[in-house]
């Protein structure tokens, strides 16, 4: 596989592909496939394609991280809309190559060097796939950028100062309850004066997707989404149980953590206005701004071990980090791969609170991940089904907890309590959302205002404490609109439940023996997307969510 030479971040050129000229050289490449005579031949050819891929998914992954750190920069919001069109065409390339590999006489030598989940992702994708929908892709893809740069639009006019989504954290957990309600509603109004637009955006995304699941021949969106998100070894009705499991296990738990924090800050009830406010003094406050964050990151991972300490200074020399919040910037965080150097880039928006740090542990799991897969020859393979990635970014939070007096100083156990305490809360979010989703996508008729309706039902079954007080939208049922994942990454979300489970092991596993955790976590870093989410967690030693 060729890999070019590492590359500071900031000297990679953007060059879009031409499709035609690129469409022609892989179907050249293809053709001599079906004739190979041999399987070094076969594999030969399959390694030119990947090289070819890889170069590709490069160029389209650099466009979208410069569009995402500037929405209204002319040139690369022009290449983000050419991705938007062209994306779904080259990945009608990809699929023709799937099929190939599939009917190819040399499958079960693929299947035997490279494993058997490198051919389940394969049928996956050919599954979710076909030259019908193309046009559907392509509109998906220009409202999930629509609602990027309405998020990113966001200019609230608070305390002297215009700011976008990410700064109004701070203020939304202020010590001053007057503060964090103007800070909230402020928040709030935003999404009340864009409701039609938020509305309106879904709406179109929910027919878009069931056009495109009944074109492939599916009853509806759930089961073309399980496939598009290459699941394997489990289905929606397992899903189901789980859901059912976490609410029955951890609702009592956050009640009564619920009532701890109330105590803790002198309030007979937590209402919205208070969920973010978990000490009386004030939450764990960083003891430096986003820069003194990413330099003790040095000490950190370099005291972690010598893997990470590498790693770190890989991300340093190279600038693969761009985390301070500005005018414009795309909302929220990730973790993406630049194959053609085999690096990865860690994107965030710092706002001075607590999530700061969850950008240098969470994301730099993933960036870690990546890092010690980096030289597995398969792009397929190179990071494994996001259930599984988010059991590396989720872990690393927690494994990082030796080292939260260089951020924290005295307020290092707050922290501590606050972040185990979120874990555990998370667990039932997690699973109203992947619920909603499934409601939506059984029902894509709904009304906008059904669906607001439906959501407000479903989060009293598993937020029941959940008090919004005078804020209208939000009863209405309008607090998703926030949530990214619902309009540009369907079903994604219970990974992040099911990562959590298995993150909540590693902590148990850590606080009795720190040094097996960490070569449990280690062992499953570098094998990247290898084994199903199953196998991952049993080579890791650790339980399976759905038992």
């Amino acid at each position: 596989m060729k890999v070019r030479n590492i590359m500071d971040f900031n000297q990679i050129k953007y060059e879009r592909i031409n499709y035609n000229e690129y469409k022609e050289i892989y179907r050249d490449i293809l053709s001599k496939m079906d004739r190979a005579e041999s399987f070094d031949k076969y594999l030969d050819l399959l390694n030119k394609i990947n090289n070819m891929r890889n170069r590709l998914e490069t160029m389209k992954t650099l466009a979208q991280i410069k569009f995402s750190i500037d929405t209204t920069d002319d040139f690369y919001s022009a290449e983000n809309d050419y991705w938007d069109e062209l994306g779904p065409m080259f990945s009608d390339l990809d699929m023709d190559l799937y099929k190939n590999i599939l009917d190819s006489s040399y499958v079960d030598q693929l299947e035997t060097k490279y494993g058997r989940q490198y051919i389940d992702l394969i049928r996956c994708s050919v599954k979710s796939f076909s030259k019908d929908i193309i046009g559907l892709l392509q509109e998906e893809n220009k409202l999930m950028s629509e609602y990027t740069q309405l998020l990113a639009s966001a200019s609230i006019d608070f305390e002297g100062k215009k700011r976008n989504l990410s700064d109004m954290s701070i203020f939304m957990s202020d010590n001053d309850r007057d503060i964090r309600k103007s800070a909230i509603r402020a928040h709030t109004k935003f999404f009340e004066d864009n409701e039609d637009k938020f509305d309106s955006i879904f709406d179109s995304l929910v027919k878009l997707r069931d056009s495109m699941a009944k074109k492939l021949g599916y009853k509806n969106f759930v089961e073309l989404g399980y496939y598009r998100m290459s699941r394997t070894v489990y289905n929606s009705d397992m899903v189901a149980k789980l859901r059912q499991n976490v609410k029955n296990k951890y609702l009592p738990i956050i009640e009564d953590l619920n009532k701890e924090q109330a105590k803790r800050i002198g309030l007979d009830k937590i209402t919205y206005y208070d969920e973010k406010l978990e000490f009386l003094d004030g939450n764990a406050k960083l003891v430096g701004d986003g820069e003194y964050i990413i330099e003790k990151g040095k000490d950190m991972y370099k005291n972690m071990s010598g893997e990470t300490e590498e790693f770190y200074k890989f991300l340093i020399d190279n600038n693969l980090f761009d985390v301070a919040a500005r005018e414009n910037k795309a909302m929220g965080g990730y973790c993406t791969i630049l194959p053609d150097y085999r690096e990865p880039f860690i994107f965030g928006n710092f706002n001075g609170t607590v999530d700061d740090i969850d950008v240098l542990t969470h994301e730099a799991g993933h960036a870690f991940q990546m890092y010690m897969s980096r030289d597995i020859p398969v792009p397929e393979l190179v990071f494994p089904t996001l259930d599984s990635c988010e059991i590396h970014s989720m872990s690393m939070e927690f494994l990082t907890y030796p080292w939260m007096e260089m951020f924290f100083g005295d307020d290092t156990e707050k922290y501590k309590k606050y972040h185990h305490d979120s874990a555990i809360k998370f667990l039932p979010y997690g699973c109203l959302v992947d619920h909603f989703q499934h409601l939506v996508y059984e029902n894509p008729n709904m009304s906008v205002d059904e669906r607001k309706s439906a959501w407000r039902e479903l989060e009293r079954d598993y937020l029941p404490g959940r008090d919004y007080e005078d804020l209208d939208l939000l009863n209405r049922g309008g607090y998703w609109f926030r949530q990214g994942h619902i309009y540009k990454d369907p079903f994604y979300y219970i990974d992040y439940v099911l990562a959590q489970l298995c993150a909540l092991d590693f902590y148990e596993l850590m606080n009795k023996d720190y040094k097996k955790a960490w070569e449990k976590y280690l062992s499953i870093c570098s094998i990247g997307g290898k084994y199903s989410f199953i196998d991952m967690v049993n080579i890791a030693g650790i339980s399976n969510p759905f038992n």
